[in-house]
């Protein structure tokens, strides 16, 4: 007897950052928040950056007691070259460089870029590019520091062109320095407008990704594209996962329910062809949102957390969203911190991270699967059998539109199976029938030969004489003397 399924459950606290802050933890970050992630970089950074000048500092004194040392013995030998000149360096080793394009002179708003790799030129001249520049100047002319917002947002992002060999780590690592300092400094300016400030942020965001979008969505430094494969691979093997497996509360029958299903794949989908990471995040919370509508309207009651991530699950399987990977990777790196670690946003960022993590690390027993089982379903040697609704003991509210179209398709197999049957007999009895009638036939025949002809003769005689005999109206009546002799002609004279 199989045991009750259990379904997919993730505590809340799961969600949030490993070091208790309260913010929402990524599992690209180790299951920490941005801002637990960067201080523990920081830490790390400080600790090489002092290995590193203690390592420098070393060298430096065995090369000044080298060079001492050859200073004595050769006198007569020319200078070489002063350590100051080594020394720097060794210090420009440990410290990255970067090349920043002199700056011009014009306007407040003067949105010519400085000279760049002709691979890049055709990426900042393009429509979108310039577009978002234009609705980031119109944004910022109201605002009294816009144009030194600008001025920096603009030598940021063209700064950011000759750092593409740059590694993914860095690059985010740039980007979100420059948001926290410009936060910093908008929230000194504008003390107690926390709402304006990231209304700010987020043109910021939108102006500065959409230009380094071909630069840093899934970059040559990074293995993102490999990962993308292996979990489309992966989604495409676990096509036979039923909604019953992973005990959905949704019921595809309601038109309500499959229409919101659909709108959330659509959405999921969608998130790829966004280049602002604010407008990948409302695809996910618009598709997380129409997970909810689907769940409350099967159940009949508000979806829970524990309602919610399974259906997820279900929605990533069924879309197989492309570059997916890629997609949260680039959210995660050049996303505006503070949207990651609340709201909804970012709670719903995290359940799709915990989806995704879930889906590359399922197995039989996620799914109350033996082992066997689910290598075989994985290998496409079997297909699994459909669960039957059966009161408690389902998951589903009721009877899905796949366990409908795996009854019918049980009812045509029957039916077939049937049908067979049926003209089996059907062939038997029509072989039956004409061996009766050619029995018949002979037993006919051979009753007609047992009879001799003189018996023929004899019958033939009697039926002459029968048919001779006297009629029973021809024959003496007794009875009828008394009648009236019968009517004569009688001829009358004219």
């Amino acid at each position: 007897m199989m045991s009750q399924r259990r379904g997919i459950h993730l505590d809340q606290s799961e969600l949030l950052c490993k070091k208790g802050c309260g913010f929402y933890g990524n599992t690209a970050w180790q299951g920490l928040c941005s801002k637990c992630w960067r201080e523990e970089n920081q830490r790390e950074k400080q600790k090489q950056i002092q290995e590193d000048w203690a390592l420098a500092e070393r060298l430096q004194r065995e090369e000044e007691e080298a060079y001492a040392n050859r200073q004595q013995r050769t006198q007569s030998q020319p200078s070489i070259t002063p350590f100051s000149n080594k020394v720097n360096t060794v210090t420009k080793f440990f410290i990255p460089s970067a090349k920043t394009p002199p700056k011009k002179d014009g306007g407040p708003f003067d949105t010519q870029s400085s000279p760049s790799p002709s691979s890049s030129v055709g990426r900042h001249s393009s429509v979108d590019s310039d577009h978002a520049t234009r609705e980031f100047i119109d944004f910022l002319k109201p605002l009294k520091s816009g144009r030194e917002i600008f001025k920096q947002c603009r030598a940021f992002t063209e700064s950011m062109v000759y750092k593409r060999d740059m590694g993914a780590d860095e690059l985010s690592e740039c980007v979100q320095d420059f948001y926290q300092n410009l936060s910093e400094r908008l929230q000194t300016q504008f003390k107690g407008s926390s709402d304006h400030v990231e209304n700010i942020m987020d043109e910021v965001e939108k102006y500065m990704m959409t230009r380094l979008y071909k630069e840093v969505f899934c970059p040559e430094t990074t293995d993102d594209e490999k990962k993308d494969l292996a979990i489309q691979k992966r989604i495409r093997a676990l096509h036979w996962v039923t909604i019953e497996m992973l005990c959905v509360p949704v019921d595809e029958e309601i038109p309500e329910v499959s229409d919101s299903v659909v709108k959330a794949i659509t959405d999921v989908i969608e998130m790829d062809s966004k280049r602002v990471p604010k407008d990948k995040l409302a695809c996910i919370t618009r598709c997380s949102k129409h997970i909810f509508n689907a769940i409350k309207v099967s159940k009949k009651e508000a979806a829970s957390a524990d309602d919610f991530l399974p259906t997820l699950i279900y929605i990533v399987l069924k879309a197989n969203p492309p570059r997916l990977q890629s997609n949260i990777q680039y959210i995660t790196r050049f996303c505006n911190p503070s949207r990651l670690m609340t709201g909804e946003d970012g709670y719903y960022f995290t359940n799709l991270c915990c989806a995704v993590a879930f889906i590359e690390k399922l197995d039989g027993q996620s799914l109350n699967l033996s082992s066997e089982e689910f290598e075989l379903y994985m290998s496409g040697q079997a297909s699994p059998h459909w669960p039957q609704a059966t009161g408690a003991s389902s998951c589903s509210p009721g009877n899905t539109a796949l366990s409908q179209v795996h009854k019918r398709l049980d009812l045509l197999t029957g039916l077939g199976e049937r049908q067979e049957r049926v003209m089996e007999k059907a062939r038997q009895l029509e072989s039956d029938l004409i061996d009766w009638t050619d029995e018949v036939e002979q037993k006919v025949q051979t009753v007609l030969e047992s009879f001799p002809p003189e018996t023929e003769k004899a019958s033939a005689t009697t039926a002459g004489e029968t048919s001779a005999a006297p009629s029973a109206i021809d024959s003496e009546n007794v009875e009828n003397e008394l009648l009236p002799p019968p009517l004569q002609p009688q001829v009358f004279a004219g």
